[in-house]
């Protein structure tokens, strides 16, 4: 899938900018014009354009949708009609994308549209996964089930992410003060020692010289070294845009210690979870499969799932390819394995997805536990170089006096 930007003008005569994710170009013009738009302009987002998205109003999260599914399963299990029961969800939403979204969704029914077209027609807006479920459902009659299996399914991705970025956000913050500590110490307050060391005279100490050469590198390329971390930051996002780049750092994100074990459990709670769902709304293997490598934000897992994918067309058993990946735990390979004997894979996947949700959340509270002492042990470290840089010459003196 590519990304385009696009500028359009909207049936209400509006001009409007976005982005659009489609096979191609001439499928992105389509979608737009599906919707009634005049295309104007639309060109290939780059790289800047793909890992910093500026319109901060327009992304829907996974609770948001979460709770969209929870309430059209309430409303239309009330006996509302559809077309009535999007209307009423459009009202009473506050995320304005989401919100434009179901007033098109909306629009698009009550002409005669099936709700999986409609949906598939806002691209960018509803995940691929849920307009494969609701197209199942409505060709089920169980769109109430398609809906309330992925509100589960968004309830627990939000979970997984918001555990991994709790357990991530103290240690930042910690290293963030850290660091801007330091900036302000050997920028402003050492320098104002220089003095005091200049008149204590003789030979200062080693650990003493080497904190003033690097308080004078900060203080005369205090401008360097701000332009080197945007570089590096920059420089990050760009390599890992390209799709060697990604190879190279979801490598290394596998092989951490510690954060390397939550992603390969992250990835086994996901595979379980969406694969469960799609084959439980009567999705088949072979597209269950893709739209659940397309899930998986670790490239290494996408092109395992992708492989998977076509070793199921030519008849393998989906715990075989798994099996020689090497990137899944013995557990995951032995609950698929059981489940395809049994011919309840869906139940193991389920129990896969449950387990791993579950040691995803212990494992990042240990990682959380190691850290945190870790990281003061650090600031412990440099505070105590600090203290004993600015003393030792003191302690010299009083020494010569003596």
């Amino acid at each position: 899938m590519a990304e385009f930007q696009y500028t359009i003008i909207t049936p209400e005569g509006k001009t409007k900018k976005g982005n659009i994710e489609a096979k191609n170009k001439e499928i992105a013009v389509a979608n737009l014009k599906a919707q009634h738009n005049t295309v104007t302009s639309i060109t290939e987002a780059g790289g800047l354009a793909k890992k910093f998205n500026f319109n901060f109003g327009k992304k829907v999260n996974k609770r948001d949708f979460a709770i969209f599914c929870q309430q059209f399963v309430s409303i239309n299990g009330a006996g509302v009609t559809i077309i009535d029961a999007f209307q009423m969800l459009a009202e009473q939403t506050e995320n304005k994308a989401l919100k434009e979204a179901l007033e098109g969704v909306h629009t698009d029914i009550s002409k005669g549209d099936s709700l999986a077209v409609a949906m598939r027609r806002r691209t960018g807006i509803f995940p691929e996964m849920l307009c494969n479920m609701v197209e199942a459902g409505e060709a089920s009659g169980s769109l109430d089930k398609s809906f309330g299996r992925m509100a589960v399914q968004f309830d627990k991705d939000a979970a997984l992410e918001s555990a991994v970025k709790k357990a991530l956000i103290y240690p930042i913050v910690l290293i963030v003060v850290m660091i801007g500590v330091i900036f302000v110490m050997m920028t402003f307050v050492i320098p104002q020692f220089m003095g005091m060391f200049e008149e204590i005279g003789g030979q200062l100490p080693a650990v003493t010289l080497a904190l003033i050469a690097i308080s004078n590198f900060f203080v005369k390329f205090w401008w360097l070294i701000i332009l080197g971390a945007i570089a590096l930051v920059f420089g990050y996002k760009f390599y890992y845009a390209t799709t060697p780049g990604k190879r190279v750092i979801d490598k290394i994100k596998i092989k951490i210690p510690v954060l390397g074990p939550i992603q390969t459990k992250s990835a086994c709670a996901k595979l379980g979870r969406t694969l469960c769902t799609l084959l439980g709304a009567g999705v088949p293997m072979i597209d269950a499969l893709d739209i659940t490598a397309r899930s998986m934000d670790n490239i290494h897992y996408k092109d395992a799932m992708y492989e998977a994918k076509q070793q199921v067309i030519r008849g393998v058993a989906l715990s075989r390819p798994l099996k020689t990946c090497g990137l899944f735990p013995p557990m995951v390979i032995h609950m698929t394995s059981i489940g395809e004997e049994t011919g309840n894979i869906e139940v193991m996947l389920e129990n896969v997805a449950r387990y791993f949700e579950d040691d995803v959340q212990m494992a990042t509270e240990s990682m959380m536990a190691l850290m945190e002492p870790a990281i003061i042990i650090v600031m412990a470290f440099i505070v105590g170089f600090l203290v004993i840089a600015m003393l030792s010459p003191m302690f010299s003196l009083y020494e010569s006096l003596s």
